[in-house]
């Protein structure tokens, strides 16, 4: 047995509050949302069966809010599996609705392998096996959509304490970045040099930082002592890449001739993912039309009667591989504002000049400014979906004056269906003056492509246009 004046494994937590904050909270939610939705999905299924076939006796030895015991061995053990899984990690991973409706079906199956080894002739009806089966993938992925959503809203209004080490000549800029766009409260700076040191790591504390952000930092004191100095006390570590070439590339850990080393491997859109992707592209966006087709025709009547002009603005913008097309959009600005673009270059608020963003653009109308404001103009692009030109997640389409100023490492964001929403547009939007930082996310995007990342992507989208961060 290991003394208490022993030396400790670097791995081992020495903070044993780390876990009582509110990832726990988080934690208890997710499964109560789980638990929530299977209790709906039995319901109705039982409902449903009623009209089919009894539940066997074997199967309720007992009742309890209406379900029978069954089902809550059942649900005990399949919130376990679960659990085992880390969906209700709080970093992150519980937001991977996918890998959550895989691991439920996988509980089915499991139940039903093992329900037939232990007792063939006893098992739940085929109807309310099925039944439960598909609405307890549907429920359970709904809520943790609507909690996703929650929990979001919620985070924001409660600013997260953090510790930024950078070179010296970068600090002002990342505190200044991180503090305007985020809800990030820059409690301590030290140089990045100066991680390892003792020094820096009690400042850390006596800031009482949740995270540390780290730029610039040497891979040799990453990979030896500050990760593990700050897991130990329940720290979180951020790290911003400084390598173009390497700059949100995945990687795969491998050992080649007894040296650490990370393969780095292309990443295609293809697959029954990708197929999945474009079928629930069309169903979206049919829905979508279908449902906001009163709203369609209210803002149609209303730019009509408030400025001389079309209903719909139409602009050329490059889609994939470099193809034009035409991106639609309910028009914002007067009828000639195309041919006044030249005239307001001069006061072009985009740093590098690639984009063309002025504030209080004095072309939009009044009308315009709030649909702007709400994100309605876009609902047009619906139909841009359904003709296959746009996706409702990727790369934002740039118009032709912007693609070309191009640097040539841009256009890597046209290998893929430009979409409707992307990460660009709910990392800051209209608050990204370089467009060299929203071509990164368009990178990100790429290279971490999943359908999982599509939802969170619409989730997020969702909160920013109910709170209209970022628009104009």
């Amino acid at each position: 047995m290991r003394s208490p004046t022993s030396p400790r494994d670097i791995r081992a937590p020495r903070c044993r509050r780390m876990w009582l904050r509110s990832e726990t909270a988080l934690a208890l939610l997710l499964l109560t949302s789980d638990l929530v939705g299977l209790v709906l999905a039995w319901k109705l299924g039982l409902q449903l069966n009623r009209f089919y076939a009894p539940l066997p006796p074997d199967l309720a030895a007992w009742y309890w809010l209406g379900l029978p015991s069954v089902f809550w061995l059942f649900a005990t053990g399949l919130l376990f599996l679960i659990a085992v899984n880390g969906l209700y990690h709080p970093r992150g991973h519980w937001k991977n609705y996918l890998r959550l409706a895989k691991v439920l079906s996988l509980g089915y199956l499991l139940a039903l392998a093992i329900a037939y080894f232990y007792d063939p002739k006893v098992d739940l009806p085929r109807s309310l096996f099925f039944s439960a089966w598909g609405l307890s993938v549907v429920f359970a992925v709904i809520l943790r959509l609507a909690v996703s959503l929650a929990f979001k809203i919620c985070t924001l209004r409660q600013p997260i304490r953090a510790f930024l080490m950078a070179p010296p000549e970068r600090q002002e800029y990342l505190s200044s970045l991180l503090e305007q766009r985020s809800n990030y409260k820059i409690v301590g700076r030290a140089i990045a040099t100066m991680a390892n040191e003792p020094e820096t790591l009690t400042e850390i504390l006596n800031c009482q930082a949740q995270e540390v952000i780290v730029e610039g930092l040497p891979p040799a004191h990453l990979a030896s002592a500050l990760y593990w100095q700050l897991r130990q006390h329940g720290i979180a570590l951020r790290l911003i890449p400084s390598s173009l070439e390497m700059l949100y590339r995945r990687g795969t850990p491998e050992i080649v001739a007894s040296l650490p080393t990370l393969r780095v491997d292309m990443t295609y859109l293809n697959g029954w993912e990708y197929r999945l992707k474009r079928y629930l592209d069309v169903i979206l966006a049919l829905f979508g039309i279908v449902v906001l087709a009163p709203l369609f025709i209210v803002v149609a009547i209303a730019i009509k009667l408030t400025s001389p002009g079309p209903v719909f603005f139409r602009q050329e913008r490059v889609g994939l591989h470099g193809q034009v097309f035409q991106m639609w959009k309910f028009r914002t600005m007067r009828a000639d504002a195309p041919q006044l673009q030249a005239q307001l270059e001069a006061q072009n608020e985009s740093a590098d000049g690639i984009l063309f963003k002025v504030k209080n653009d004095p072309r939009r109308t009044r009308l315009g400014s709030f649909l702007r404001k709400t994100s309605i103009d876009e609902l047009p692009q619906l139909f841009n979906v359904l003709w296959g030109d746009m996706s409702l997640v990727g790369p934002r389409p740039l118009p032709l004056r912007d693609v070309a100023r191009f640097h040539s490492w841009h256009h890597i964001r046209h290998q893929v269906m430009p979409g409707i929403t992307g990460l660009w547009q709910i990392s800051g939007r209209s608050q990204i003056g370089n467009f060299d930082e929203a071509a990164r996310l368009d990178l990100y995007y790429i290279d971490n492509w999943s359908l999982n990342l599509d939802l969170e992507i619409l989730v997020e989208t969702v909160r920013i246009v109910l709170f209209g961060s970022g628009a104009y």
